[in-house]
């Protein structure tokens, strides 16, 4: 590959921007249009400031798998399993795997190490038994 290094810049032709639009419409890095392009970042970032409208472009293509992601996960609704598991990223509130933890109205102490807890009520450390100790 062999990358401008100095002298006069590469020159933008149609068939360059359609082999960035080809790796951005993959949702590629610049770094991969670059590559695949065979221009460098310095190169790249010239020719955006030229042409605006390539930046719209570019990112607009970017976009292209997210939606095509999305529709395929949309149109595969029809499975139970995979509906829950859209409902549960989507409304995590209502769907989400949320644990409900009680305690009965009694302090729940917090472990500090194997056989410690401080109770949230005085503060203090006192030793906990474990039924291995008993």
């Amino acid at each position: 590959m062999l990358v401008n290094k100095g002298g006069r810049p590469s020159e933008m032709t149609d068939e360059k921007v359609k082999k960035l639009e080809e790796i951005f419409a993959l949702d590629g890095t610049i770094e991969e249009a670059c590559f695949y392009t065979d221009i460098s970042k310095t190169t790249y970032y010239n020719w955006l400031d030229k042409n605006p409208k390539l930046v719209n472009r570019f990112a607009e293509l970017r976009l292209s798998p997210v939606l095509k992601a999305r529709r395929t996960v949309v149109n595969d609704l029809k499975n139970y399993q995979n509906a829950m598991d859209y409902l549960k990223r989507k409304r995590k509130k209502e769907f989400g795997d949320n644990i409900d933890v009680t305690s009965g109205n009694k302090p729940i102490p917090l472990l500090t190490g194997i056989n410690n807890a401080i109770h949230p009520d005085n503060g203090s450390d006192e030793a906990v038994k474990t039924k291995e100790e008993d």
